[in-house]
């Protein structure tokens, strides 16, 4: 398996590697080193290996053309776009090449482990392990070898936010995606309207199967803090819980507007990074309101402490912006919240909306409108017993259990080695 990240805090693709290993697979999952050092320990059966990232080609000349384009000051962004619309029309698919050439660097990175390593299997990761992924297949095949590639979407690249304020971060992307999606011999990703998506923009044969970004949990809760203990309140005390990254687009600030029209009623916030700098200006906006004492910041928690952490709350908050991705979303915290057995309190970004009407589980606000949020929340702080009751259909948490995910990421493996399959010698690059 190969992921652009240092797996800390993926978990998604902890649990690929895990739930493959288990199956039987030869797992190593190639990540990349944080720190220039390589890295390797075990997930279970898995090999993690995190591999030293490089300078490569055209990343110097990239750098000086930005520091050169940087200088033209308020003709920036018109220079800039036109150097992408040139090469997207020049070159179109291989325009990445121009436009991001330090995409190059994951290919000295990655490509020779890769190769040394000898797959049978290759599972890409998202956008960017895509092309990692699909030269190592090429590779294999000019050597006479059979390597089958697997990409695991996990975003709509063309709804997605662009990562840097460049005009060509996204043009780049999606022309590498565009470039190398015809090379998967299969392809998964995260949600049934996904799916439709991926399959309608590159044309794909097969519609992808769907992985859902759902919770492994344990046979039983490790001890550990609570989440009331962590917040100093007590059991009585009304208490909202959003976990995850905290960033503007996912509306925390319109969670800390509404606390005025929530009298006595706690906010903690579960995040990754619970002292950068989004996170200080929303304790700061909270101590203009008065309401600093009501809102509790802490990090996060290994994966298996997540669920426990989140159940001592009584409501769960997705306040997200709307956004094309989010617009299409099921994400982990959803499922996080649902099997922490809480009431969910959600914007109206379209499929999270739709499930949570469906179900019964939750309230539906307006995004960015803290009246609406606040008034969401008092609902179903009044009666959580009938929000809590979704949960006792029968099936339904087990069907948004990893384990029911692993028996389909299992028979997408299966379908694309057969051979392999039955003794178990499969050899997965995840």
């Amino acid at each position: 398996m190969l992921v652009d990240n240092a797996v800390h805090g993926d978990s998604r693709v902890q649990k690929a590697a895990r739930s493959a290993a288990a199956a039987g697979w030869d797992v190593t999952l190639l990540g990349r080193s944080p720190d220039g050092v390589p890295h390797r320990w075990r997930l279970d059966r898995a090999e993690v290996r995190l591999l030293p990232m490089g300078g490569g080609p055209g990343t110097g000349a990239q750098a000086r053309r930005r520091r050169a384009v940087a200088a033209l000051g308020g003709l920036r962004k018109p220079v800039e776009s036109a150097y992408t619309r040139f090469w997207s029309v020049a070159m179109r698919e291989r325009a990445w090449r121009r436009l991001e050439p330090s995409l190059w660097q994951y290919e000295r990175a990655y490509g020779p482990v890769v190769d040394a390593l000898d797959p049978d299997l290759i599972h890409a990761h998202d956008f960017r392990m895509l092309g990692v992924g699909a030269r190592a297949k090429a590779r294999a095949g000019d050597r006479g070898r059979s390597v089958k590639l697997l990409w695991d979407a996990h975003e709509f690249l063309p709804g997605i936010k662009p990562w840097r304020d460049d005009v060509r971060w996204l043009p780049a992307h999606r022309a590498h995606e565009r470039e190398y999606a015809p090379y998967a011999d299969a392809v998964v990703t995260v949600s049934d309207e996904l799916a439709r998506l991926l399959q309608a923009e590159h044309g794909l044969a097969a519609r992808p199967a769907v992985v859902l970004n759902a919770p492994d949990l344990p046979d039983a809760a490790p001890e550990s803090e609570s989440l009331r203990q962590r917040c100093g309140i007590g059991p009585e005390v009304p208490l909202v819980v959003y976990s995850g990254a905290a960033a503007p687009q996912r509306g925390l600030r319109v969670l800390v507007e509404a606390l005025p029209d929530l009298p006595g009623t706690h906010v903690a916030f579960v995040v990754n990074r619970p002292d950068g700098d989004h996170v200080r200006s929303l304790v700061a906006r909270a101590t203009e309101l008065g309401v600093a004492d009501r809102l509790h910041v802490g990090g996060y928690v290994a994966a298996d402490r997540v669920v426990p952490l989140l159940a001592g709350a009584d409501v769960g908050v997705i306040p997200i912006e709307h956004w094309p991705n989010h617009e299409i979303a099921l994400i982990t915290k959803f499922f996080e919240y649902s099997h922490a057995r809480l009431p969910i309190v959600v914007s109206d970004v379209r499929t999270m909306a739709e499930t949570v009407r469906r179900t019964g589980q939750g309230e539906v606000f307006r995004a960015v409108d803290a009246a609406d949020l606040a008034h969401a929340v008092r609902a179903v702080l009044a009666d959580p017993a009938r929000y809590r009751a979704a949960y006792e259909t029968p099936g339904l948490l087990e069907s948004w259990s990893w384990p029911a995910q692993a028996q389909v990421l299992d028979r997408v493996y299966t379908a694309l080695l057969p051979a392999d399959r039955p003794d178990g010698n499969g050899t997965i690059m995840a």
